[in-house]
């Protein structure tokens, strides 16, 4: 599908985001082992989130959507049952990698699969651990890819470092720690994001925290919840960049989730200089959601790196964009986890937005954004991937001329029903609800 994307000078109005990926896959997943039922309300309902309801029932989970309500009948720790068929996780690296701590579990033999760029995704990372646990995998590309077989049962607890900060590789971790005798620790370098501990606290686990340490203890029951999505804060950023860089922004977002190890891009725009102002702070089964306001600012060049980046790394797209409209440079280091994302999100943006004239330069590890530049608008390809996609969108809002985006479908992924919030919002309609 190609998006046409035409310039504004205007970005006004009120909405509520999707609710937050992350969350919904965890949700599911937690829904589906524990005892009882799990009424999730502010589901995502994208692509992603869908391929994880999909394998959970492939597993012998029931689970209805009921407009925008996900019920989920827990199974219990050892309610799952052997799939007759490949499980497909799609295009979604949480759904196979955390999907995978549970199996690692089970008494049973499961092959999991994805779609192409999946297949390119490594696995290695998370397969050797649990494997150490006492996991059976056998992956192509010597246990590397997808697809893969697991025989899982009779886990061990481990004590393990992890070799990046990496929330799916925890998450996987502590999932397959449910199921293992004793308990399982997990050292992290640098603080990921934290969903999945959150989440098993609200669910009835035994989970411990101490400095960089998480320790889980196995066999204990999870309880089945009510549990409200947070607004996604990913999805958010699109549209607090639009709302800064186009010369009569003024956008108020909803319920966007503001838990501190994911809004590390609210933080650094306004260290660029950015209008941005939070409110109306509550909490939700310990996340914390709040309503964000953005007006058109004159930014500038920042640095970025260290342990920003785990709480920024998927936004790292459209924080480039919004550094194209900034006085000076602004250098993203330690990113190169953004080569094995959906796609090489290092290289996909830097030659997204160079065919619309910015000067940027790609780094080992990251970006070289100059600022202060005019956009031309041209035909861009998303590489498939839904954040380059949208990216690409809000950057054609300042272009001078129509912006094509081939791939668009992508964007279903994680925000169905962005372009119609765009084009909402040029608008200046009060109040959207995309959720």
């Amino acid at each position: 599908m190609r998006l046409q994307i035409t310039p504004t000078n205007r970005m006004e109005g009120t909405l509520t985001v999707p609710g937050d990926k992350s969350i919904s896959h965890r949700a599911v997943m937690l829904g589906s082992i524990a005892e009882g039922t799990t009424e999730i309300s502010g589901f995502l309902a994208g692509e992603d989130c869908l391929s994880t309801i999909k394998c959970m029932q492939a597993l012998g989970v029931p689970i209805k959507m009921e407009e925008d309500k996900v019920i989920v009948e827990g199974q219990g720790l050892g309610g799952l049952q052997e799939a007759s068929n490949i499980l497909d996780a799609g295009n979604s690296g949480t759904t196979i990698r955390l999907l995978s701590g549970i199996l690692a579990g089970q008494p049973f033999t499961s092959i999991i699969n994805g779609d192409a760029s999946l297949r390119k995704r490594p696995m290695g990372r998370i397969i050797r651990p649990l494997m150490l646990m006492g996991a059976h995998v056998l992956g192509r590309g010597d246990d590397n890819y997808a697809p893969f077989a697991i025989r899982g049962g009779n886990l061990k607890p481990l004590t393990y470092t992890l070799p990046v900060a990496s929330a799916q590789l925890k998450s996987a971790l502590l999932l397959a720690g449910l199921y293992a005798e004793g308990w399982t620790g997990i050292i992290e370098p640098i603080q990921s994001r934290n969903h999945t501990e959150l989440m098993l606290n609200s669910f009835g686990a035994h989970l411990h925290k101490e400095d960089n340490i998480i320790r889980i203890e196995g066999g204990t029951p999870l309880r089945g919840q009510k549990l409200i999505v947070p607004g996604d804060v990913s999805s958010a950023a699109f549209f607090m960049v639009a709302g800064l860089i186009v010369p009569e922004g003024h956008i108020i977002l909803k319920n966007v989730g503001l838990n501190k190890t994911r809004s590390g891009i609210i933080e650094v725009l306004q260290e660029m200089g950015a209008s941005l102002n939070i409110r109306d702070i509550y909490s939700t089964a310990g996340e914390l959601m709040g309503t964000v306001e953005v007006q058109s600012s004159e930014l500038k060049g920042v640095t970025v790196g260290g342990e920003m980046i785990p709480r920024l790394i998927d936004e790292i797209p459209i924080l480039a964009v919004a550094a194209l409209f900034a006085k000076g440079i602004t250098e993203i280091r330690d990113a190169a986890e953004l080569k094995v994302k959906e796609s090489n999100r290092i290289a996909a943006i830097c030659q997204g937005l160079q065919r619309l004239g910015a000067r940027m330069e790609e780094l080992p590890d990251g970006l070289r954004i100059y600022g202060g530049q005019s956009l031309q608008g041209n035909t861009c390809d998303s590489f498939n991937d839904h954040r380059i996609a949208m990216a690409l969108a809000v950057a054609g809002l300042r272009a001078q001329g129509d912006t094509y985006i081939e791939g668009a479908e992508a964007i279903d992924i994680s925000f169905p029903g962005f372009k119609e919030t765009l084009n909402m919002l040029a608008k200046g309609d009060n109040h959207g609800d995309q959720r």
